[in-house]
């Protein structure tokens, strides 16, 4: 039995991809699918971690907005442009979360910075993310994997790059982000009730 039942095309052999390439949130769906425990019976936690405040640091908060609204089931999505997990609380809502969903499998979401030639490119990566790195604060590491949208450059005054960070691109990152989570929910239940189908055929057999 194929553990997509043909859900999903070959992901694509890079482990980023551009937002404005065709299909790009299909195309980040099929990255970040095989990477979730779907299966396991374990809480799926997505955390977007950034602030309002920043240009270029809201790519995270935009997500969870984009996102509140829709049916993501079975998938819990923190941190929102209202409620924004960030520096000053982020050690706080990660005990939240803790004791909200224990055992739960953490995907972190968060902007960084990047080469000019990687600026727009969104990835998927193992293990957890370590925010703050960029702009040299000390935070704790989050997730069991993460996703990260470079959204400018990196290498000379950080925190007023990601300041002065166009919002049309931030705000075009953040869709197609959303959009790829979107489909790996929609994809989770089909996947959830093709195996329940699978398996009852089997035993009828």
């Amino acid at each position: 039995m194929s553990s997509s039942f043909g859900l999903f095309p070959r992901p694509p052999e890079s482990n980023r991809i551009l937002y404005d390439e065709e299909n790009s949130g299909q195309k980040l769906a099929t990255l970040l699918w095989p990477h979730l425990p779907i299966t396991s019976g374990k809480p799926i936690v997505f955390i977007c971690i950034g602030t309002d405040r920043s240009t270029g640091d809201s790519l995270g908060p935009l997500i969870g907005s984009l996102l509140e609204d829709k049916q993501v089931d079975p998938f819990y999505i923190y941190g929102t442009l209202e409620d924004p997990i960030h520096a000053v609380n982020l050690t706080e809502k990660l005990e939240l979360i803790q004791a909200l969903h224990p055992d739960a499998f953490i995907v972190a979401i968060d902007a960084c910075l990047g080469r000019l030639k990687s600026v727009g490119g969104v990835q998927v990566l193992e293990g957890p993310l370590k925010p703050g790195a960029g702009v040299q604060k000390e935070l704790p590491p989050v997730g069991d994997i993460h996703i990260t949208g470079i959204v400018n450059v990196s290498g000379f005054m950080e925190y007023m790059v990601l300041q002065n960070t166009r919002l049309f691109l931030v705000m075009e990152m953040a869709k197609c982000i959303a959009d790829a989570i979107y489909k790996v929910s929609a994809f989770s239940k089909r996947y959830d009730a093709l195996s329940k189908e699978y398996f009852n055929d089997e035993k009828n057999a």
